[in-house]
């Protein structure tokens, strides 16, 4: 059962940032940068922290690395070291066939992680039935966040009907929409508003292209001639780890207005320069391949990793997406958070 305080805090939306993977130049795991991140996250305000996901690199369960069990756990001793509060969201990715997700699952769950967030990535040989038949395994376990990835960085295509019945799975608390796709986001709301379990689930924002506008979108669906509305409540993003605590003061005022009837047009402007800057850490020009490369570069400069090595070396920076990254540097000072992180990253760095 999810607690309380978890699924109070998860339906009212939550801030939530994908934590990234540290490595040293030798791409091993980089233990005191590792904390650090956690630490920083956790002092910029965020309400939860989703470990062991597509920004974390799926390949730290590779048994050439071997690193998923030891992420998982030192995040979870920072956040236990930090008193997080009893409503802060612990969520850890699942990925792979059925019987590696359910042992995923059950690692999760007595690490002390409150949900999953159930990939189905990397599974285009099982049918939308058998994806549904491996939910409701895990879902025996601990309670679910669904996860629509967005194909290119390999996600697939998935139907209404799929995210339907989706919906319908007991233990299934919330979905990240993150098709980077307004018709495929769509599927997803509909699906859910649908749902006979739709006040049971909450919408989350993984569209890192699109961020505040799907947080300022009030989805009104028409089922069985009532009017059910849904609105994307929060954000589970791997855009959200980079220039956090700016991004967190954002996400406030946002849910200031969330259900206002006008949106200030400040916050219009401001998702475009999001959008743009997401442009460039995800590397959107090279059909984001430099993705998780971008965001450990930014990091880097501010001294948070030692630099921006993966796990696989192939994963680099995209063709001109460093020049991309200075550009947004130089265009939106009033995005990042240079000055917080350089004022704590001492205390961050001390184990």
């Amino acid at each position: 059962m999810l607690k309380p305080a978890v699924k109070r805090y998860l339906h009212e939306g939550a801030f939530i940032p994908a934590h990234p993977l540290a490595l040293t130049e030798g791409r091993e795991l980089d233990e005191t940068s590792q904390r650090a991140l956690t630490r920083y996250y956790i002092d910029a305000g965020v309400g939860g922290l989703a470990v062991g996901v597509h920004t974390t690199q799926f390949e730290i369960r590779d048994p050439r690395f071997n690193l998923f069990e030891e992420v998982l756990t030192l995040a979870i001793e920072e956040m236990e070291k930090a008193q997080v509060p009893d409503s802060f969201i612990k969520i850890a990715g699942i990925c792979g066939p059925a019987d590696q997700a359910v042992k995923e699952a059950e690692f999760i769950k007595e690490a002390g992680y409150d949900l999953g967030l159930l990939s189905m990535g990397g599974l285009q040989n099982l049918s939308e039935e058998e994806l549904l038949e491996r939910t409701k395994k895990v879902a025996e376990i601990i309670p679910v966040f669904g996860f629509y990835l967005q194909p290119s960085v390999g996600g697939r295509v998935l139907t209404y009907d799929f995210w339907r019945r989706f919906a319908d799975i007991p233990n299934v608390h919330a979905i990240k929409i993150a098709p980077f796709n307004r018709y495929l986001s769509l599927d997803v709301a509909r699906a859910v508003c649908n749902s006979k379990r739709n006040e049971e689930i909450a919408l989350y924002t993984g569209n890192d292209d699109n961020i505040l506008n799907d947080l300022l979108t009030t989805y009104k669906i028409n089922v069985e001639g009532k009017r059910i509305e849904k609105n994307i409540v929060g954000g589970l993003l791997g855009h959200w780890s980079v220039w956090t605590k700016k991004a967190v003061e954002l996400f406030n005022d946002v849910k200031k207005v969330q259900n206002d009837d006008y949106i200030p047009r400040q916050l219009l402007t401001l998702a475009q320069e999001v959008t743009d800057a997401n442009a460039a850490f995800f590397d959107a020009n090279n059909q984001f391949k430099g993705c998780i490369a971008g965001i450990n570069e930014v990091l880097a400069r501010q001294g948070l990793l030692k630099g921006r090595w993966c796990l696989l070396e192939k994963e680099e920076l995209g063709p001109n997406q460093l020049d991309e990254i200075n550009r947004v540097y130089s265009e939106y000072p009033h995005l990042h958070d240079d000055e917080f992180v350089e004022k704590n990253l001492m205390k961050w760095l001390d184990n």
